[in-house]
């Protein structure tokens, strides 16, 4: 079920209204010059006061005050030879994301691709304490290409008062954070592959659950997304799960339901590195192999 998030902007302001409404122009009066102030308008003689006659005889003309000097401010100076200063704090324009396309093969005489210099879209997916994170980490820092990192539990922890834990209970309130979280991740992922940045996103998918599952990475990055699986045994995830703090420790029932559902890739069709054995430089460089071969032959999912 999906949540409407956001409320709807103000409208612009209209004529009329806003700040500074009721204030008018400086009027401009004829004859005036640039630089020079206009004296006060001269004040007429008081009503007389009740009871009182008014003093006869003409009525002394009212003070002027002489009309303020002319200054003259000069022009700034006009450089007239020498190369312009360059403009170092201009608009830099950005290409708008887009859903990100499906990989080519390469030409059957083509070699095989670099994936360290390509600009990809990764997803990589796994259970509770198979290494996602850091894998994802190390992998986009030692790329030659440059590559962010987007975590889907670093997203949803950006809400900070009313935050649905789903721990607490999978409802109606973490469904919809969840939602909004891989959303905003798809959206920065296209945006980041827009302007020449490689992505590598992960998130527990699990193969069983469509709510949590490919087809909203896939909606919202595009069929461009290469999504592989870390499933490494049990006793590894139980682990590495035990090393984690707050509210990232899950119990260990936990763990082991969600790896033993994690089991579901298996005959999905979609890469699996069992990582079991492997430290994060050597599961990144297994990960570059895979990604290797599915951009020469794309996997269909």
């Amino acid at each position: 079920m999906q949540h409407a998030v956001g409320s709807p902007l103000p409208p612009p302001h209209q004529p009329g209204q806003g700040p500074h409404a009721g204030w008018a122009p400086a009027a401009h009066h004829p004859g005036a010059h640039p630089g020079t102030s206009q004296g006060p308008a001269p004040v007429p003689p008081p009503p007389p006061v009740p009871g009182f006659a008014a003093p006869s005889g003409p009525v002394p003309p009212t003070p002027q005050q002489p009309p303020a000097p002319s200054v003259s401010v000069p022009p700034p100076p006009q450089h007239t030879s020498g190369p312009a200063a360059p403009d170092t704090t201009g608009h830099v324009p950005l290409p708008p994301g887009g859903p990100v396309g499906a990989p080519a093969a390469p030409p059957a005489a083509a070699s095989a691709p670099d994936p360290t210099a390509t600009t990809l879209a990764v997803l990589l997916i796994g259970p509770a304490g198979a290494g996602k994170t850091s894998v994802a980490k190390y992998w986009a820092a030692h790329r030659r290409a440059p590559t962010a990192h987007i975590s889907l539990d670093d997203v949803r922890e950006w809400v900070r008062s009313g935050f649905a834990d789903p721990q607490s209970g999978w409802n109606d309130h973490s469904e919809a954070q969840y939602r909004l979280a891989r959303r905003t991740c798809g959206f920065a992922a296209r945006n980041f592959l827009a302007n020449g940045i490689s992505c590598i996103l992960d998130d527990a998918v699990f193969p069983d659950r469509p709510v949590v599952g490919l087809g909203g990475w896939k909606r919202h990055v595009g069929p461009g997304l290469l999504p592989v699986v870390l499933l490494p045994g049990l006793d590894i995830v139980l682990e590495r799960n035990a090393e984690r703090t707050g509210n990232r420790r899950l119990t260990d029932e936990e763990v082991a339901r969600i790896h033993g559902r994690m089991a579901g890739w298996y005959g999905s069709g979609l890469p699996i590195i069992d990582n079991s054995q492997l430290d994060v430089p050597g599961t990144a460089r297994v990960l570059d192999e895979v990604l290797a071969r599915a951009i020469a032959s794309p996997p269909s999912w």
